[in-house]
């Protein structure tokens, strides 16, 4: 809620906004909708220690998603764009959060669940810090095995390195493309080179 106001930190709203067309069903969620309401709290309470807020003291960080499209890990692709958004705006991270789904399909781990997969299969989303190693959301809506649960779990954690890398690259591309493009017109470049030992 935007109210909200704290004296030594920031305060971090999340608004997560569902397209009618982008399921397969044509259905409007409004902003009072239960699962929209559940998806926002869950990535405010995910981000909430990443962000580095105290940085920002009597401020609000406002996070907007549109949802135009989905076939199954809405919550990983909401993840995901905002770790890449918050690197792109510069809001200072302690580290950058990679997440993914997985299932079982018989006795096989499967990662990156479309909606028909996640709506047969037993799944889990995992949120990682790489760099740190350490879980920042684990969200399973269904029953799975703990046996399995360790097995997804696991592979997600290395998943979430590949990502990791993906997320890093793009963010050196992105980095390297303002700098050219403010070298081209002249201006001094106020840009930073994205080196290895950042995020």
């Amino acid at each position: 809620m935007r109210s909200q106001t704290y004296h030594d930190r920031a305060n971090v709203n999340i608004e997560v906004a569902i397209a009618a067309f982008s399921a397969s069903e044509r259905r409007k969620r409004g902003r009072g909708d239960k699962r929209i309401l559940e998806l926002s709290q869950t990535l405010k309470s995910t981000f909430e220690p990443v962000i580095q807020t105290s940085l920002y003291p009597r401020s609000q960080i406002d996070i907007y998603i549109q949802v135009l499209q989905q076939d199954g890990g809405l919550l990983q692709a909401c993840v995901n764009a905002t770790t890449l958004a918050l690197a792109n705006a510069g809001i200072p991270m302690y580290d950058f959060v990679c997440a993914v789904t997985g299932g079982v399909h018989s006795t096989s781990p499967l990662l990156d669940l479309t909606l028909l997969e996640e709506n047969d299969l037993p799944n889990v989303t995992v949120a990682v810090m790489p760099r740190s190693g350490k879980i920042t959301l684990v969200s399973m809506e269904t029953r799975l095995h703990v046996d399995r649960f360790e097995e997804i779990f696991r592979l997600a954690g290395e998943a979430g390195t590949v990502i990791h890398r993906e997320m890093r690259r793009a963010v050196k591309d992105r980095t390297e493309q303002l700098v050219a493009s403010m070298q081209s017109v002249g201006r001094p470049s106020t840009g930073a080179d994205v080196g290895d030992n950042e995020y």
